[in-house]
């Protein structure tokens, strides 16, 4: 009932293995700093500023980085869809990745798969993986230790914490992500916050209607199931867990503890 195969297809996701070791499904978010630690990142060293707004916009592609210059042309269509086009000198660069002027890195590891593009004004802490045609909008706040699938969103004003998003998964607008899971093709409405640390402290268990479940974890905040929707500015509260194609209605604060599948939570 709480095992990864319960809440997830993994059969696409290219970092199945972080939840190698789960037996339940909280686990891969004890594993998830271990697994990242030993990734294998594209740009483990970039030479670009850090810690201060990027002067230029850069392009990556096929290992290399270019700083934006007037031989390039670019066309912002949708990342995620695999409209965003980079030219250079009018030669299509399939695939290339771009972070825009304005952005913040801090230096250290990151990995940017095909067809990324990080908005102005993001601000990024390593370790970060991006995967093929994600999109980081303007504003958003990864700090650090952010596993982030294929074609996924990280929106505006949103800010995600240690958590893992598996392909298709989208935060668009003004979220708070903390030690949380999002499934295939899960989607926050806007506002949505998952909150990861109870007020009197303690581990976060999990009710089940079996009983409490101990999960080990003082930070646990959502996991959310393929398909999981939320309406706009609902809240979830430390150790929730709802299975697939589960929704929260909008303005609904989520009670703790296992949702099954297809449950409707309401305010």
């Amino acid at each position: 009932m709480l095992t990864t195969e319960s809440f997830f297809d993994l059969s696409e996701f290219d970092h199945k293995d972080v939840f190698r070791k789960s037996v339940n499904v909280w686990d891969s978010l004890k594993y998830l700093k271990e697994y990242m630690n030993g990734f294998d990142y594209t740009f483990a060293n970039t030479s670009m500023p850090k810690n201060q707004p990027l002067p230029h916009s850069f392009v990556f592609f096929k290992g290399d980085i270019f700083q934006v210059t007037e031989d390039f042309q670019i066309n912002l269509g949708d990342a995620t869809k695999g409209k965003m086009q980079i030219f250079r000198d009018n030669e299509p660069l399939e695939g290339a990745s771009l972070i825009m002027a304005g952005v913040i890195l801090d230096g250290g590891p990151l990995s940017l798969g095909k067809g990324v593009l990080v908005e102005s004004g993001a601000f990024i802490k390593s370790p970060v993986i991006l995967g093929d045609y994600t999109e980081v909008r303007q504003g958003a706040y990864l700090r650090g230790y952010c596993l982030v699938g294929k074609r996924c969103v990280v929106g505006h004003v949103t800010e995600v914490k240690h958590s893992i998003f598996l392909d298709d998964a989208k935060a668009g607008h003004f979220a708070y992500l903390g030690d949380s899971i999002l499934g295939n093709q899960v989607n926050l409405g806007a506002g949505t916050k998952l909150a990861n640390l109870r007020f009197t402290g303690g581990d976060v268990p999990i009710r089940t209607d079996q009983g409490q479940v101990s999960t080990g974890l003082r930070k646990l905040g959502a996991i959310l199931g393929d398909h999981v929707q939320t309406g706009c500015n609902s809240v979830t509260n430390p150790g929730t867990l709802l299975g697939k194609k589960s929704m929260i209605l909008p303005n609904t604060t989520a009670p703790s503890g296992y949702h099954a599948n297809s449950s409707l939570v309401r305010g």
